[in-house]
């Protein structure tokens, strides 16, 4: 993580490392194209509204619909994620704020929306996941 974070409330370095992690494997997931990884992010009760307003529920939907976007208008974007802020919201939950950066399939910035994203994650038994979020694209401009 860099120290350009904004962190509000008490974030244990341990949290801070698995949250960006968990952001991590999710930024890779969607660049490698690999929906089962995606959803692995999501814990099984989770809720996920994407970019063009579609709310997912359950870690299996957010895989179905991730392999379908994946396979058509999803199959040829790319995006760096960085977390930008991460909020302590409750004992082992976290609000991150993320900024999603298009690139191409090199990780180069290209032009284009940029994806500003809020996760919640919550420490489960099997690890730290999203438990909802939303994505919403925006004007570069305005990022």
């Amino acid at each position: 993580m860099t120290s350009d974070i904004l962190v509000v409330g008490t974030v244990s370095p341990e949290a801070r490392a698995a949250v960006s992690g968990v952001v991590k494997s999710l930024e890779k997931a969607f660049n490698e194209k690999d929906p089962i990884a995606l959803g692995e992010q999501f814990a099984e009760r989770a809720s996920w509204t994407n970019a063009r307003g579609t709310r997912l529920d359950g870690r299996e939907e957010i895989t179905e619909f991730g392999t379908v976007a994946m396979k058509s208008f999803l199959g040829d974007s790319f995006a760096r994620y960085d977390v930008v802020k991460l909020l302590e919201v409750a004992p082992d939950v976290i609000a991150v704020n993320v900024v999603q950066t298009p690139t191409d399939s090199t990780g180069s910035p290209v032009d284009g929306p940029r994806g500003a994203t809020l996760y919640v994650l919550a420490r489960q038994v099997d690890g730290w996941h999203i438990v909802a979020g939303q994505n919403m694209a925006v004007d570069p401009r305005t990022v």
